[in-house]
């Protein structure tokens, strides 16, 4: 575990969540102890920004439910995105922050946007999770890593800017280049956001370690796990792992692992 993580003498505490079918594993470091916090000044422009987009059936009644519980805005409310955007418009979306300062997004689609299981008729408010959104120095070289290392397809594209998304993402001026990219056996897709205005997103720190709490991972299971981690260092692709480890029990839920960081320096958690 030391070596999958890139953390000498780790012992940790991992937690995994349901909502619908998709699942979050909340790990907390008990040796060493949790790193560093989230910047206090953290933006929604920089690379090491990510959250995970959470489908509710109601807007309204969502929003309510989360200020009940005194949630941290990150928006100064639901937005609803302009109809102008084909792409985008009647999506309502919200950010707000966990206790930890992880950015979350709640969603929810208009009857022609978003895939069909979240109209399905239901007395449940929170669905699920469809995607992770992960800031992205330049969205070629990750579409390309994506594609070309782990099976990604694009699923959609969208050019996102105007008050709305100002006010959504809490960034003055803000216009967004919008890469959906779906893993090839299905699940939660990745979406990237590539900040065209204000280009003033602070690189991923490059001492960042799994126990620094701004540190997402994304865990994808993949078969031949040996040749792509073979592929991926020939290619350059950052290591984290120094390769692939065989776990001493499968308490997480796999044998075999390797993490990774993307062109931008997000981690990936590929599983076998």
């Amino acid at each position: 575990h030391d070596r999958l993580m890139g953390v000498f003498g780790l012992r940790m505490r991992v937690q995994t969540l349901r909502l619908g079918d998709e699942r979050v594993e909340l790990t907390e470091f008990v040796a060493p102890s949790t790193g560093r916090p989230v910047p206090a000044d953290r933006r929604s422009t920089d690379h090491a920004f990510q959250h995970i987009a959470i489908i509710v059936s109601d807007m309204d009644s969502a929003y309510a439910h989360l200020r009940r519980h005194d949630v941290a805005h990150v928006s100064p409310g639901p937005q609803t995105l302009p109809d102008w955007n084909p792409a985008a418009g009647g999506i309502e979306a919200f950010y707000f922050e966990d206790p930890d300062g992880h950015v979350l997004e709640l969603l929810a689609f208009p009857p022609d946007k978003g895939a069909a299981r979240w109209h399905r008729p239901t007395d449940r408010l929170f669905l699920g999770i469809d995607h992770t959104a992960i800031v992205v120095a330049d969205t070629e070289a990750s579409e390309a890593f994506y594609r070309d290392a782990l099976g990604f397809t694009v699923a959609g594209r969208s050019l996102n800017y105007g008050p709305e998304q100002e006010r959504l993402n809490s960034v003055f001026g803000a216009k967004v280049r919008i890469t959906r990219m779906q893993p090839p056996g299905g699940g939660p897709s990745v979406e990237f956001l590539d900040y065209l205005a204000p280009a003033t997103g602070r690189p991923m720190p490059e001492d960042t370690r799994a126990n620094d709490l701004w540190h997402w991972h994304v865990r994808l299971r993949t078969p031949g796990l040996d040749a792509r981690a073979a592929a991926m260092e020939a290619d350059g692709a950052p290591l984290v792992s120094p390769g692939v480890q065989d776990l001493p029990d499968d308490a997480l839920g796999y044998r075999r692992g390797l993490m990774v960081r993307d062109p931008t320096g997000h981690a990936l958690l590929l599983t076998e």
